[in-house]
């Protein structure tokens, strides 16, 4: 530490401080969110503002990292900014993502780490009454609701003056060292170290500078002495390879005599420009632990298992059944199957049959702590991370076809109007009869299934298969009819895939969409969780593992209805349904422009927020706070996956405590109804009665249902790891886009102008559904004219124009940083095209509105020298070379 330095930063307010702070309600809690077009501005939410408050400036930022949870103080009336007239004049929100396909209905929204809402340190107890303290706070916050109404073209200000509860991410920072700055620039020196390749330091040589791939983070000072000794070899040597390698770091100190944190250096990934190197620094940036399982971990998993005696005794016996499995053609943890029965007077009895996982992962095992640690399993390319030891997830607890298996089951009696006469919920032996990829059931929906080289198990016949998968194909639509009636809405949009060689190397890519098949398994899915929500839900009402999806940011939905308006097309966003009515409506008028549809649709996800799980003793329900918005439903959770979420394996030891107390209640009295809790009606007093309770409690206490407080906390961490391995999916997918890109000469696709301004355009490109920046001011050549009233840009360019912005000390950049041009009268100067000859360049002067169409080029940046992204160019014929 450097003593009697000058400060740059005001020193943080102590706990004390900042507790008492928070309950007069002078400061606020709220995460840290940079802005990462412009790291200087950062944005904190403070619950029941309609704006977020915004952090300008390193100062009053005061040290904060992104993901920190921080105590904001809100500045008077007199410093709050003027609102930016946002460079789009029509615009979509852009977002920074780099693809945002969704597969599943119920995950719409944007996964992110749960926020702290607790508004004192250390205080995580929520009560159902409103204290004087919290009646403090909501009235400070609705006096500054009133001065955002009456001020509406101002925007609230703050500073940072404290940081409650450090992000995560400090510890995983992922970055490039630079070392030139470090070396003499005199010839003399440069001819020394060719000679002697020994490295030599400036007068600062006791820092290297760090610099992050996320330009969300500031840049960082890491000391040379701390360095790890391969790393000091090599900066000996005067290695200047070394800049173009991937370093993890984390950041140990920011004092306020430092302008930059202070970085300590862990690890060195490898070249940049590695695909392996990438992908391990995605993995080490996202916290996936990558380690082998802990050999007391698997120790208690047999290579071989056979269902012991007494499982029959206690088991419902379903082998009988025609059961099989739909799934990806590659899956090989199957932790799902389907049933269906036709029964007189036109019911079906409908089954979803999952792997009973709890019965292997019991509470507080060395098996149970790492599932709980990884949370979810991490899906890459060629490869996945398993929440659970591949002896588990693939064969003793896969329902594998042909193998007797132990299942979780859950059957409902549904007539043909979709309606639920009755459902069964029970612990079962099932044995699949075969395996079926979503490929195979779509065959059989279409009538086109051949059965060459598939294996069918237990007596039953092709025939049976089929009419099964038919007869679910009919139930599962009607259904689907029925959730949508209901209010549910579906943002689904095509998602990207890559097409690879044989050597593993993406050679092209295609948006896909799911089929009939995909949607019939999800059908039943959806029913079995909302049916698993409803029941452990009103067996243990506070300590209930649920899947909640709040109501849409209104503000944002506002503005998405306002953009429709503008553009001639109504958008009803009251409620989930009426919005899903009219994207429907919208859908039908956009018949002959898809591409902005699916621009619309993926904005519609936008104002959503996040779907997280919830501890339902956390969380007061008051008719909507334990709700699925997206789904239109009062109670779901994730009870179908428990190979890969240990959420499920939470929701399956609840199940497992609320069968034992039904169990031990139809035992003690016979005048109980046995399904009081999982029958389709329950009884309140009986449920609540003295002896009901007790049950409960016993059983609760045997299957390890946790309580409130250790639920919440197994929830938040759920949310973390669920983001956490969102992030690499998408990360890796940007990955592979930038490899396919590097191997292509040149790569065209079509963008739709989604935003205009006079600096830049915000466009969303086609071919790789992502939203791009294209900056054209002070580019040598180009004048852009921006006709405010008419929201027109008109692109011109003049090679002899030397023009510069007055007051403008930045260097002009070249024409060929914005477009990519051809030139007819050169023949010789055009790039290869002929396998995109259906992209056609735009020639000057170019006119675009808002939904314009135009051609861009698409390049791949960084690699050795810099964080990797996809650039994008207008793609222009000029005769001026």
């Amino acid at each position: 530490m450097i003593h009697n330095q000058p400060k740059h930063f005001a020193a943080h307010w102590s706990i004390e401080a900042l507790n008492a702070a928070l309950q007069k309600g002078d400061v606020f809690k709220s995460m840290f969110r940079v802005n990462a077009h412009n790291r200087i501005e950062a944005y904190c939410k403070i619950d029941g503002l309609p704006l977020d408050v915004l952090i300008t400036g390193f100062h009053s930022q005061n040290r904060a990292i992104e993901g920190d949870i921080v105590a904001v103080k809100v500045e008077p009336l007199s410093s709050w900014t003027k609102m930016k007239g946002t460079n789009e004049a029509s615009h979509l929100p852009m977002e920074d993502n780099y693809a945002n396909g969704r597969s599943h209905s119920e995950d719409i929204g944007q996964e992110l780490i749960r926020p702290a809402n607790s508004s004192h340190i250390g205080d995580d107890n929520h009560s159902g009454a409103c204290s004087s303290r919290e009646k403090r706070v909501v009235s400070l916050v609705e006096k500054l609701c009133a001065i955002i109404n009456e001020f509406p073209s101002k925007r609230p200000t703050g500073r940072v003056v404290g940081i409650i509860e450090m992000s995560h991410r400090r510890k995983s920072i992922v970055g490039f060292l630079r070392i030139k700055p470090w070396l003499y620039n005199s010839e003399s020196c440069k001819k020394d170290l060719k000679k002697s390749r020994l490295l030599v330091l400036s007068p600062k040589r006791d820092y290297i500078q760090l610099i992050s791939t996320d330009p969300k983070f500031p840049k960082m000072m890491v000391a040379v002495k701390t360095l790890p000794n391969s790393i000091m070899k090599r900066l000996e040597d005067g290695d200047l390879t070394l800049e173009m390698d991937l370093i993890a770091a984390e950041i140990v100190e920011w004092s306020e005599e430092y302008e930059s944190p202070l970085a300590l250096v862990i690890h060195n990934f490898g070249r940049g420009g590695y695909v392996n190197s990438q992908i391990s620094a995605i993995l080490f940036q996202n916290s996936i632990d990558t380690s082998d399982f802990r050999q007391e971990a698997i120790s208690g998993i047999p290579n071989v298992w056979i269902i012991p005696e007494e499982e029959f005794n206690h088991r419902i016996d379903l082998r009988n059944l025609c059961t099989f499995t739909i799934d990806p053609a590659t899956a090989s943890d199957l932790d799902d199957a389907l049933s269906v029965e036709r029964l007189p007077n036109g019911i079906y009895r409908v089954g979803v049959h999952i792997a009973d996982v709890s019965y292997f992962v019991t509470p507080n095992t060395a098996l149970d702590e790492e599932a709980e640690v990884r949370s979810t399993s991490v899906y890459l390319k060629y490869y996945k991370l398993p929440m659970l030891p591949p002896l588990l997830s693939k064969k003793v607890g896969s329902l594998i076809p042909g193998v007797e298996r132990l299942a979780f089951s859950i059957i409902w009696d549904i007539n043909l109007d979709g309606e639920i006469l009755d459902r069964w919920i029970g612990r079962t032996i099932i044995q699949s009869c075969c395996k079926l990829s979503y490929e195979h059931a779509q065959n059989i929906i279409d009538g086109t299934l051949n059965v060459e080289g598939l294996l069918l198990h237990g007596g039953f016949t092709w025939s049976d298969v089929v009419t099964s998968v038919k007869n679910l194909g009919e139930i599962s639509k009607v259904l689907k009819e029925n959730r949508y009636k209901d209010g549910a809405l579906s943002l689904e949009n095509p998602t990207i895939d890559f097409l690879f060689d044989k050597d593993g190397i993406p050679h092209d890519i295609i948006l896909t969409g799911r089929k009939k098949s995909n949607f019939l398994v999800e059908e039943f899915m959806l029913l079995a969780n909302t049916t698993a929500a409803e029941v452990i839900s009103r067996a243990y009402p506070s300590s209930a593992l649920l899947r909640r999806h709040p109501e849409p940011n209104l503000s944002k939905l506002k503005d998405l209805e306002s953009f429709c308006t503008k553009h001639g097309l109504q958008l009803n966003t009251s409620t989930s349904g009426k919005l899903h009515q009219s994207l429907e409506r919208i859908r039908d008028e956009l018949k002959g422009d898809l591409v902005f549809f699916h621009v619309l649709l993926n904005y519609a996800t936008k104002p959503m927020q996040l779907a997280t799980y919830i501890c339902s003793g956390d969380v007061v329900d008051n008719g909507s706070d334990w709700s699925h918005y997206a789904l239109a439903v009062p109670l779901y959770t994730h009870f179908t996956s428990p190979l890969r979420r240990y959420a499920d394996i939470i929701v399956h030891r609840t199940l497992a405590a609320t069968l034992e107390a039904e169990a031990m209640l139809g035992l003690n009295d016979k005048k109980l109804v046995r399904r009081c809790f999982t029958g389709l009606s329950c009884d309140k007093d009986e449920a609540k009665s003295f002896d009901a309770q007790k049950a409960l409690a016993d059983a609760a206490l045997k299957y390890g249902v946790p309580g409130t407080d250790v639920l919440a906390d197994v929830a938040a961490h759920c949310n973390a790891r669920k983001l956490a391995s969102r992030y690499v999916k998408d990360a890796i997918d940007k990955v592979y886009m930038w490899l396919l890109l590097r191997n292509k000469e040149v790569f065209l696709s079509e963008a739709r102008v989604l935003g205009l301004g006079p600096r830049f355009m915000s466009i969303n490109v086609t071919k790789l559904a992502i939203e791009r920046r294209i900056y054209y001011d002070e580019v040598d050549g180009l004048i852009a004219e921006w006709l405010d009233v008419t929201s027109t840009l008109v692109l011109n360019y003049h090679p002899t124009n030397r023009s510069h912005k007055k007051g403008s000390t930045n260097k002009l950049k070249t024409i060929e940083e914005v477009a990519m041009l051809t030139f007819p009268n050169n023949m010789a100067s055009e790039p290869d095209t002929s396998k995109n000859s259906s992209i056609e360049p735009v020639v000057f002067p170019l006119v675009l509105h808002i939904l314009s169409t135009i051609p861009v080029a698409l390049h791949p940046i960084g690699g050795d020298d810099g964080p990797i992204d996809i650039g994008a160019r207008l793609y222009m014929s000029s005769y001026f070379c």
